[in-house]
């Protein structure tokens, strides 16, 4: 079998509901959250990504409410986990191996330079702007 990607996948997995740290955990928890509620049926679009980017966009809105209006540490810890499952959602739902990409990723990024922009610090492929 190769690496995991959709639900059935990893809700065939025991997992005991003790947080270990691990990536298999966190997925095997959203997959069972997506099997329970039936996000991958069709008639409740849970796995429809445009429905998902809008749920994305909300809970991005409420991180950034509770940062900016200097609620407390644990409300914009709560608002970051909601985005984090959200995420790891999308990679259910696309049936993306999410861990390799985030590897492969890293791995792309830690090689690019820095610079240091109108905002900040930016970590990205630039395009001389000639």
């Amino acid at each position: 079998m190769g690496r995991k990607t959709c639900v059935e996948d990893w809700v065939s997995e025991d997992v005991s509901l003790i947080p270990d740290g691990s990536w298999e955990t966190m997925m095997i928890r959203v997959a069972n959250f997506h099997d329970k509620h039936s996000f991958s049926n069709s008639e409740n679009n849970g796995h429809d990504m445009g429905y998902r980017i809008a749920l994305t966009v909300e809970e991005l809105g409420e991180l950034s409410a509770a940062i900016t209006k200097g609620k407390p540490k644990s409300e914009a810890a709560e608002e970051l986990a909601d985005l984090l499952i959200l995420i790891l959602g999308h990679s259910l739902a696309m049936q993306v191996d999410l861990e390799s990409q985030f590897h492969n990723k890293m791995d792309k990024i830690m090689k690019r330079e820095s610079r240091r922009g109108g905002l900040g610090i930016r970590v990205t492929e630039y395009k001389d702007q000639g």
